[in-house]
């Protein structure tokens, strides 16, 4: 029978409904190693999981049967779900509707590692919200 070989490395962004800070440090430090686990109920692994108060970054291997979007829609659901059984304060607690997913070559994977261990330290030197996007560029010739 024909085998199958695919490396489809995600880089995953999803934030809280309006940006709420909802997910404090000891909600992440709990949500994050349950989140991992809904991936690999899906055959999937998170590599690395971190992110802020109003958002969460995932690196992550996907299998090849799913699509980004049933994935991420399991991983809110089953996650959002999570939070209001475990901080029963949290019940108004919900993700936005959309995301970001990126695909990451394997050359890269310990540039985003990094990145999503560190978003205290980089969310410190630059806030989402304040960030002035460049200006676009002029034509090219």
């Amino acid at each position: 029978m024909p085998q199958s070989f695919t490396c489809l490395l995600y880089h995953l962004v999803f934030s809280t409904k309006d940006r709420r800070p909802w997910l404090t440090k000891d909600v992440r430090d709990r949500l994050y190693p349950y989140v991992g686990g809904i991936l690999r109920t899906q055959n999937g692994v998170a590599s690395s999981i971190g992110g802020m108060e109003d958002h969460i970054h995932i690196l992550g291997r996907i299998h090849q049967t799913l699509a980004i979007a049933d994935l991420l829609r399991d991983v809110k659901a089953g996650s959002s779900k999570w939070v209001h059984v475990t901080f029963p304060e949290l019940r108004d607690f919900a993700w936005q509707g959309g995301y970001g997913a990126f695909t990451v070559s394997t050359s890269h994977i310990n540039r985003v590692k990094t990145y999503i261990e560190t978003q205290e330290e980089h969310h410190r030197k630059e806030d989402f919200k304040n960030r002035v996007p460049p200006p676009p560029e002029g034509p090219r010739h």
